[in-house]
């Protein structure tokens, strides 16, 4: 797969980057990488598969994030991503989460280099499209430096086709999955020098990036970027990616425009019997910063979540905000 590939994708967030928020976000940019949830191993085999994986064919490319540590169940989940369509698997050894690591998943693995491997050649020999491996740069008490190199060369080894890196440690003892989000500090250059030591393998970076132009600045050091929490918050900046990022133009104009794209699949949804607010919930920061953007949100809060709610609901809430876009006014 092409390092180009890799070059901006969306990060996978637990109880937000679900299939509604996905198909937003892809209508801002036909060239970024998209990711699920992460899903259990045993949430696929033995759960409601239709319900857990299904997804809306104008996500491609869209990967399947999953969590687990037994390399039978990883492949079986594998390749059941591969049969609904998925275009990549990415194994989570990045998540801090208690729950995570009272289930030997997640972050916690970054303690067990060879069980990683392990899962990371039986999925590779149980699917064709690409493996990868979503990680920390170390957990707890461990040497950044020794850690990720190890992870790294033992995954690679196994096969795996991309490494994304968040350049925080995770702290496993003593710090909550919020504040491992934002106290461990960012270490760049850490990620730089893995990329630098395996120039052959690409490479992403994830965690605290904020914008396209810190995006731009880090795509001199390594092969992608992944935006987490800025894409999520202030999705409009996903609209400048194919610009900005690939030389392609931009699929929309404005945040409107993407709204009134977005409409027959909301009306589809609903249909279907999606409440409104499972798929509005996902647009709370969208008019960030532009007149009417509190009113817009209010009237989403007060009305889109009644039984019933349809899209005249939503029209009505774009209606309260002003044509300015968010980007011009950030700027």
């Amino acid at each position: 797969m092409k390092y180009q590939d890799y070059r901006f994708s969306c990060a996978p967030m637990m109880d937000w980057t679900d299939r509604h928020c996905r198909v937003f976000h892809r209508l801002m940019t036909r060239r970024g990488r998209l990711y699920t949830e992460m899903l259990t191993s045993g949430a696929i085999i033995h759960g409601d598969r239709r319900r857990l994986l299904a997804f809306d064919q104008s996500e491609h490319p869209v990967a399947l994030q999953l969590g687990g540590s037994d390399p039978r169940d990883l492949a079986t989940s594998a390749r059941i991503g591969e049969d609904f369509g998925y275009d990549e698997i990415n194994l989570n050894v990045g998540c801090p989460s208690d729950r995570v690591k009272e289930g030997r998943f997640g972050a916690c693995l970054m303690a067990e280099p060879e069980l990683v491997a392990a899962c990371v050649a039986a999925m590779k020999q149980a699917v064709v499209i690409p493996v990868t491996v979503k990680c920390r740069i170390g957990i707890d008490d461990q040497d950044p430096e020794a850690a990720l190199d190890t992870l790294a060369r033992a995954v690679v080894a196994a096969g795996a086709d991309a490494l994304i890196v968040h350049a925080r440690k995770a702290w496993l003892n003593g710090l909550s999955p919020k504040e491992n989000r934002d106290i461990p500090p960012l270490d760049y250059d850490r990620v730089y020098r893995l990329k630098a030591a395996m120039p052959g393998v690409p490479v992403i970076i994830n965690g605290g990036i904020g914008n396209l132009e810190e995006a731009k600045q880090h795509l001199a050091h390594v092969d992608g970027v992944m935006l987490g929490r800025a894409a999520y918050q202030e999705p409009w900046r996903l609209i400048d990616v194919d610009a900005e990022l690939f030389g392609e133009a931009a699929p929309f104009a404005t945040v409107k425009d993407v709204f009134e794209a977005m409409m027959p699949y909301i009306e589809r949804e609903l249909s279907l019997g999606t409440r409104l607010h499972s798929i509005t919930r996902h647009f709370v920061g969208a008019f960030h910063g532009v007149p009417g953007a509190r009113a817009f949100r209010r009237h989403l809060a007060e009305h889109g979540v009644k039984q019933g709610a349809g899209v005249d609901v939503l029209k009505a809430a774009i209606a309260l905000v002003s044509d300015r876009s968010p980007a011009a006014i950030a700027a």
